[in-house]
């Protein structure tokens, strides 16, 4: 069901937005919040979990807090779309904590990697004895992050 939609309608969209904002919120918090009362509430968020969309809670870091305030986009191209070569890159990948995100994309590159590193000598230092010795890895170009106009937020609900 991951990749289908459900039905939301106006009170299961405030439930969505309200545990964006905290999902630490009490059953009884979130039920006056959107208007109702504890248990329907509490049976729409289990359903909204169960329909997974509501996929996880987490606590969001600040990154620069905890010494990592260097951010980079880094754009991979692989000298080979083999299954053997694509798998080794993607266990590659995983192993690095450096690297936050990552995504298959299309265009004149194979990959779009989110990078987090203490400073540019910790990023050089992962370019190029991590990422460039990756299973595959043929050419990167990489960009870094001046200034965070608008960092990941909520999901519009």
């Amino acid at each position: 069901m991951a990749n289908s939609t459900i039905d939301l309608d106006a009170i299961d969209r405030r439930i969505l937005r309200a545990l964006q904002r905290d999902g630490r919120l009490s059953t009884v918090a979130l039920a006056e919040q959107v208007g109702l009362s504890a248990t329907p509430c509490q049976r729409r968020v289990k359903r909204l979990e169960e329909a997974g969309v509501i996929a996880r809670y987490t606590a969001v870091l600040d990154p620069a807090r905890l010494g990592l305030p260097l951010q980079a986009f880094v754009m991979v191209g692989l000298e080979s779309h083999a299954e053997d070569t694509v798998a080794r890159f993607h266990k590659a990948l995983a192993e690095r904590p450096e690297v936050v995100a990552a995504y298959a994309t299309s265009g004149g590159m194979d990959y779009l990697l989110h990078v987090r590193a203490a400073d540019f000598e910790a990023y050089a230092e992962f370019a190029l004895k991590a990422l460039l010795r990756m299973p595959g890895v043929k050419e990167t170009r990489s960009s870094f992050v001046l200034t965070a106009l608008k960092p990941p937020g909520d999901i519009p609900v």
